[in-house]
């Protein structure tokens, strides 16, 4: 039986949505089917996920139309050349404008699978099923969907909500550690961004959660789902406030563009880019010294790097200088007055910043 530990609404007037949150969802088909208003379904998974998954999937939808499609897993095929798979699989089959995406996999999936969904027919249905940490906390809420560019990642997209989230803790069991540990880093920046008492929270419990004791991590899931569910609800499109959701992402996103996407995972670079944030911070007098510690101490408890690669700081600034945050050529980071205080701005030293990554990532 599946049981439902916690669940919370996506606040956007007609297109408000819910997040569950609990055990073995992923057969429960009373539950997933009245996202889908008709019989076609689509499921879009990968390589790895599909053998442990995808048929329990497909028996909870038993009786209606379904059909899947298998991408190759890796940050390195969330591209326009993979997404176009989705799009034969979808006129082979002859999917028409009411039939439900349902993406089943982590944030590469669930990105490229709502993106689909955005284009096909000018918009159809999906679903989120997300199956990593950093998708169930992170990329399978809001909305946000696209492809990477070799020039930049994320650069080619679309903001397009999806029906449900349905977060079943349980396949988090064959979750790689790694991939863990990457996904607790988009875990820590809730706390960081506008909730010191989750932060708090983290350091008594990271052992817990990278033991995968289900209590800790369907605490930390929800919280991080509420925390970004609040934002996403007062700015859907990112004019404001829902920018703070990328603190350690503009030095991240350098950092896989740079190594090149799949080297470095997505949570890795962003604990590193989190770290290089409250450093940044912290040579601009906002941030005190202890505080700056905790931050590093808590990354590296989860497991991940709390400095950049040796880039080079000319390379690293140019491919800085290539993200959404930039507007009107100025670049705007986020950055902290203190833990639970994040702050968008562009109103900073930028030789304080080329210090930084001239000592961190190499004249």
């Amino acid at each position: 039986m599946s049981e439902i530990l916690a669940s919370l609404e996506v606040e956007l007037g007609e297109r408000s949505y819910p997040i569950h949150i609990g055990q073995r969802l992923l057969d429960d088909g009373a539950l997933i089917r009245p996202f889908i208003p008709s019989a076609q379904v689509m499921i879009v998974t990968n390589d790895v996920v599909a053998p442990l998954y995808l048929e329990r999937l497909e028996r909870a939808l038993e009786g209606l139309q379904v059909e899947s499609v298998v991408l190759p897993d890796g940050e390195q095929y969330k591209n326009l050349e993979t997404l176009n798979r989705i799009f034969d699989a979808l006129l082979e089959k002859r999917f028409d404008r009411g039939c439900t995406l349902v993406a089943l996999g982590g944030g590469v999936v669930g990105d490229m699978t709502g993106f689909a969904a955005a284009c096909y027919q000018r918009g159809v249905h999906f679903i989120q099923v997300p199956t990593t940490l950093l998708s169930q906390v992170d990329s399978s809420v809001g909305g946000k969907t696209g492809v990477n560019h070799p020039l930049g990642k994320n650069m080619i997209g679309a903001f397009y909500q999806p029906r449900a989230v349905i977060i079943d803790i349980d396949t988090l069991d064959t979750l790689p550690d790694r991939e863990l540990s990457a996904g607790l880093a988009e875990v820590i920046k809730y706390g960081l961004i506008d909730d010191p008492e989750f932060f708090a929270w983290l350091e008594e419990n990271m052992e817990a959660l990278r033991r995968r004791e289900p209590a800790a991590l369907a605490h930390a899931i929800e919280r991080s789902c509420a925390d970004k569910a609040a934002i996403v609800a007062e700015d859907e499109r990112e004019a404001g406030k829902r920018a703070l959701l990328n603190l350690g992402h503009t030095f991240g996103h350098a950092v896989e563009t740079g190594m090149g996407y799949g080297e470095w995972l997505h949570g890795e670079a962003v604990g590193a880019g989190m770290c290089m944030a409250a450093r940044l911070s912290q040579r601009l007098g906002w941030m005190p010294a202890e505080e700056v510690a905790r931050v590093e101490r808590l990354v590296a408890a989860a497991g991940l790097p709390i400095q950049p690669p040796p880039l080079g700081a000319d390379r690293f600034e140019a491919l800085m200088a290539v993200d959404k945050k930039v507007q009107g050529g100025q670049l705007r980071l986020v950055l902290l007055r203190g833990i639970g205080a994040a702050v968008v701005t562009g109103d900073f030293s930028r030789q304080a910043l080329r210090e930084l990554l001239e000592e961190e990532a190499g004249a």
